[in-house]
């Protein structure tokens, strides 16, 4: 899944020129790290079962960000927390969610379906006919995705998507909330921190001595950088070379490099008419991007 950093900062102008294409690879980057880190966190689910998965690469996660940052703990209001605490419970909500999901059913499927949330939220913040016509698109296609009545695609995985898909429109506010009452990434490492506390009871509950292998501990490791230490790092140079806007455009292809990174790391094959699906709801992300930030 999909933890990205900030999608509501404010628009801002920048020349176009090699540091805009440089800002276009460092997303594209990004994304494609986030899509291959959750390809390979199943493959550890045989080892570690999801909730185990989904535990270690949070824990690195929180660990790696709360050490880099050193967040300042002291001088916050009760707002303050309130806002963090909400911020973490989604962003651990979400992956939970997400990593439930992609148990069950293909990658990419997963993340069309989740996608459906910020999708949601971008409509309704628009409020204009061309948001609702752009997510009449995106219904289409998840309709198309599942043959029409959802009986290709496992319906416990299918829920879990769309509860990712709220949790992750959840986390978009939340985090523009808590950007604004904490300085840099500290709001997000803490978050990070509240998420730990959250999933590493249900993990080890479900999975036990299991996380304790070296083999297992290693490629947990491996999954918290690549789903969340080089996207980080990598989202937050481009947004200092591209407008807000088209960071949201270029993250709305998350569908589809997930189900490349679903074909190529978890053999895992979409039908044309499945492919179609994903592409029609790339293009519906993109258009309600667009329509939301004129």
């Amino acid at each position: 899944m999909t933890t990205t950093v900030t999608r509501s900062l404010p628009l801002v102008r920048h020349p176009a020129g090699r540091g805009s294409l440089a800002g276009v690879g460092l997303v594209l980057a990004g994304s494609v790290s986030v899509q291959f880190g959750s390809a390979c966190a199943a493959l550890l689910f045989p080892r570690a079962g999801a909730l185990g998965t989904v535990a270690l690469r949070i824990a690195f996660a929180a660990v790696l960000l709360l050490t880099v940052t050193r967040p300042r703990l002291r001088g916050h209001s009760r707002t303050d927390w309130a806002v963090v605490t909400g911020f973490g419970l989604a962003l651990g909500g979400m992956n939970l969610l997400f990593y439930q999901s992609i148990a069950r059913i293909p990658l990419g499927a997963a993340v069309t379906l989740e996608v459906l949330g910020p999708l949601l939220l971008s409509v309704l913040v628009s409020r204009r006919a061309a948001s609702f016509l752009w997510a009449g698109l995106a219904l289409a296609g998840v309709c198309l995705l599942s043959g029409g009545d959802f009986a290709s695609l496992d319906m416990g995985g299918v829920a879990f998507a769309l509860g990712a898909g709220a949790m992750w429109a959840a986390y978009i506010l939340l985090n523009a909330r808590a950007g604004a009452r904490f300085p840099r990434l500290d709001g997000l490492a803490i978050a990070m921190g509240v998420a730990a506390l959250v999933s590493l009871p249900l993990g080890i509950g479900a999975s036990g001595a299991a996380l304790l292998a070296p083999g297992v501990l290693g490629l947990g490791l491996a999954i918290a950088v690549l789903s969340s230490g080089v996207p980080y790092t990598l989202e937050l140079l481009a947004l200092r070379r591209l407008p807000a806007a088209t960071f949201a455009v270029l993250m709305s292809l998350a569908p589809a490099l997930a189900a490349t990174a679903g074909w190529l790391v978890l053999g895992q094959g979409l039908s044309p008419a499945q492919c179609g699906a994903i592409g029609m709801v790339v293009v519906a992300s993109v258009g309600a991007v667009r329509v939301g930030g004129r």
